[in-house]
C-alpha cells in the first residue's frame, strides 16, 4: 500500500507493506501519546496536582497512623508513574534531539562554506569530540581577540 502522507506542507512517498501497518499505528500512537504527556505534566498545573496528591497523602497519615500501608501507597504510586514518565519522555526528548540534529545537519548542508563532515558528528569518538571543541575554542578566542583589537565606534571620531 502506497500513501501519501502531509505534514506541515511537507510531501512524501509512504511505502507501508501490511506487516508494517500495526507497527506503525502503534509507533505513531505511542508518539503522540509521549508528546501529549510530556506537554501535559510539564505545565504548572500537573506539578500543583502533584503537590496536592503528597499534601493529601501526608494529612491522612495520622488517619492510619503512619502505617505502612500509608506509606507504602505513596511509594507504589510515585514508583508506577515515575517508571512510566520515563518511556514518555525520553521517546519524546529522542525525538526531538533526532529532529534537532536533522535541521542542523540541513543548515551544514545548505552553507557552502561549511564543513561538511560535521554532518555525522554524533557517530565521533569523544576524543574527535574534544578535538572539535578544541578548535572552535580557538576560532572564539581569535574572534574576540580580532574584535577587541579594533577599535569602538565611539572611539573613531
Amino acid at each position: 500500500m502506497t500513501r501519501v502522507s502531509r505534514r506541515q506542507g511537507v510531501r512524501r512517498l509512504v511505502t507501508v507493506g501490511t506487516a508494517d501497518r500495526t507497527t506503525l499505528r502503534f509507533s505513531d500512537g505511542f508518539r503522540r501519546l509521549s508528546q501529549r504527556t510530556a506537554l501535559a505534566v510539564g505545565r504548572p498545573e500537573a506539578f500543583l496536582l502533584a503537590v496536592l496528591t503528597v499534601a493529601t497523602w501526608a494529612i491522612v497519615g495520622p488517619i492510619f497512623h503512619y502505617s505502612d500501608t500509608w506509606q507504602l501507597t505513596i511509594n507504589t504510586g510515585t514508583t508506577i508513574v515515575t517508571f512510566l514518565m520515563v518511556f514518555l519522555i525520553q521517546n519524546t526528548q529522542n525525538r526531538d534531539a533526532q529532529v534537532m540534529q536533522l535541521k542542523l545537519d540541513e543548515l551544514i548542508r545548505a552553507v557552502e562554506a561549511a564543513r561538511n563532515e560535521l554532518v555525522d558528528m554524533e557517530d565521533l569518538s569523544d576524543e574527535d569530540l574534544r578535538r572539535l571543541q578544541r578548535q572552535f575554542e580557538a576560532l572564539r578566542k581569535s574572534a574576540e581577540a580580532a574584535r577587541s583589537s579594533r577599535p569602538s565606534p565611539a572611539t573613531r571620531n
